[in-house]
C-alpha cells in the first residue's frame, strides 16, 4: 500500500497548455484625429439656417453655384461679442475686395434668431452681400475642424474658432485661423485678403 501510493505521488501531473487569446479580444486603440480644413480641399456639405429655422443653407453647393467657384467664409466664436461685432466682421464690410466674391458667409455656432438680428446690426440695408448663417448644433463647425471645446466657461458650450477661409474655383486657397482660437489678428480682412487680390492671403493654422 505505502509503495502504491508513493507511486502514484512520483507521477508528475500533464502541464495544460495556454492558449493564446484570440485576435479578436484584443484591443487596439487608435486615436486618429481628422486634420484642420486645408488647401485643396472642398467645403464639407453641412446644413445651415439663414433667417428662420426654415430657411436651409448648404454652403458646398451655394460655391457650386457661385461664378468661378469663388467664396469667402467667415467664422467666429459669437454674435454680438465685442471683437466679432466691432473689429473682425466690419474688417470684412469695409474691405473692397469682400465684393469680389461670389458668396461671402459669416457662420457662428448660434442660433438662428440671434444670427438674423445680428446681420440686421451690422448691415441694416443689406447692401454688402454678406449672409449671416447659423451653426446651431456645430455640424458645420465641426465638418470644417473649426469647433474649440473650451469655449463653454464664456460661451455654455462648444463655438466656432475665428477664421476666414478663402475658396477659388471650388476649393479652399487659404486658411486663416486665430491661434488662440478668439483673437483678432490672422483672420482680419486686410491679413485675408491684403492687397494682390482674391484670396492673396498665406495659409495660417
Amino acid at each position: 500500500m505505502h509503495s502504491l501510493r508513493h507511486s502514484l505521488r512520483a507521477v508528475p501531473r500533464a502541464s495544460t497548455p495556454r492558449l493564446a487569446a484570440p485576435l479578436t479580444a484584443r484591443r487596439t486603440f487608435l486615436t486618429t484625429r481628422p486634420s484642420l480644413i486645408k488647401v485643396g480641399d472642398r467645403i464639407p456639405s453641412a446644413e445651415l439656417m439663414e433667417d428662420t429655422p426654415g430657411t436651409k443653407v448648404n454652403i458646398a453647393e451655394e460655391i457650386g453655384n457661385s461664378p468661378g467657384g469663388n467664396a469667402l467664409i467667415i467664422g467666429v466664436p459669437a454674435a454680438f461679442s465685442g471683437s466679432c461685432s466691432a473689429t473682425h466682421v466690419p474688417s470684412y464690410i469695409n474691405h473692397p475686395k469682400t465684393k469680389d466674391f461670389g458668396f461671402v458667409a459669416v457662420v457662428a455656432v448660434n442660433d438662428v434668431f440671434v444670427m438674423k438680428a445680428w446681420g440686421e446690426t451690422l448691415d441694416p440695408v443689406h447692401e454688402t452681400g454678406i449672409r449671416f448663417l447659423a451653426d446651431p448644433t456645430g455640424a458645420f463647425t465641426k465638418a470644417m475642424e473649426m469647433n474649440f471645446g473650451d469655449a463653454a466657461a464664456v460661451f455654455g458650450g462648444e463655438r466656432s474658432k475665428r477664421y476666414a477661409v478663402v475658396v477659388k474655383d471650388g476649393k479652399v486657397a487659404s486658411v486663416s485661423v486665430e491661434p488662440d482660437n478668439t483673437g483678432t489678428t490672422v483672420s482680419m480682412a486686410d491679413k485675408v485678403l491684403g492687397t494682390g487680390g482674391v484670396g492673396s492671403a498665406e495659409v495660417i493654422g
